[in-house]
């Protein structure tokens, strides 16, 4: 699947490979398995990670695949946009091999004149994929990992030994306090609550750290959402204002 999205921080999604597996406590309620759970009972058939249990009920299964209908979109897309690359899985997850990766990362080169932020929650198997392929640091591609709570800013570091234009932080969901936290090489902060059914409070004190943190180091901050059951009553509004800075464009380091 690819085409205009609703998230905040970006334009539009962009999924090469379909399939994911759980890693740690923000997978829990992953709003990715409710979405292709939704439109595989609409008949979508891309979304074949999805199983029909007894009684109608779609069921994850997080089957991997790449998505070959949709590997070559952001070239047909010749307005420039910021691209989330596979909204709906993890490109480096275990199971995608290196030559999909690549493959991958050919289309963002040839696509120069989009910006392609790419989110995983397994970042030390990022840096090992792309240096084991040979991959060399873009300058429109932007490389980020996600952070639940403190148990989790190890991935911190796996991110900042990555050659990178942009590194951000993704704090979403953010579902425990995350604390004192060196932000060096870092040059974007997304904080936000999870939403949906199930989902797990956020507390006011824990954005309130973060945004000191990103202040005294200099990194641009952006806060998504409060969540809840309903995210749009809950909204955005931080300490009065919206929050909606973006990094400013470094050269790889």
């Amino acid at each position: 699947m690819a085409g205009p999205s609703d998230i905040e921080w970006t334009d539009a999604t962009w999924n090469p490979v379909v399939g994911c597996a759980m890693v740690s406590p923000g997978c829990t309620n992953c709003y990715a398995m409710r979405m292709a759970a939704r439109l595989q009972s609409m008949g979508v058939a891309q979304y074949r990670g999805v199983t029909r249990k007894s009684g109608g009920r779609f069921v994850w299964t997080g089957t991997l695949r790449v998505n070959e209908n949709t590997v070559g979109a952001p070239l047909g897309w010749k307005k420039p946009k910021k691209i989330f690359v596979n909204s709906m899985s993890d490109l480096f997850q275990e199971g995608i091999d290196g030559s999909t990766v690549s493959r991958v990362w050919q289309v963002m080169k040839s696509a120069n004149q989009h910006v392609f932020q790419i989110l995983t929650k397994r970042p030390d198997r990022m840096r090992r994929v792309l240096s084991e392929q040979n991959l060399p640091a873009l300058p429109h591609v932007w490389l980020g990992t996600s952070v639940e709570n403190g148990e989790y800013v190890g991935r911190i570091e796996e991110l900042r030994q990555t050659p990178a234009s942009v590194r951000f932080i993704s704090f979403e969901p953010l579902v425990g306090r995350i604390g004192p936290v060196d932000l060096t090489g870092v040059h974007w902060a997304i904080v936000g609550g999870e939403s949906g059914p199930k989902s797990r409070p956020i507390l006011e004190e824990w954005v309130d750290e973060l945004l000191v943190e990103c202040q005294a180091q200099d990194v641009a901050f952006f806060f998504k959402q409060w969540g809840g059951a309903n995210k749009k009553t809950s909204g955005r509004n931080y300490r009065g204002r919206t929050w909606d800075q973006y990094p400013v464009q470094a050269a790889p380091i």
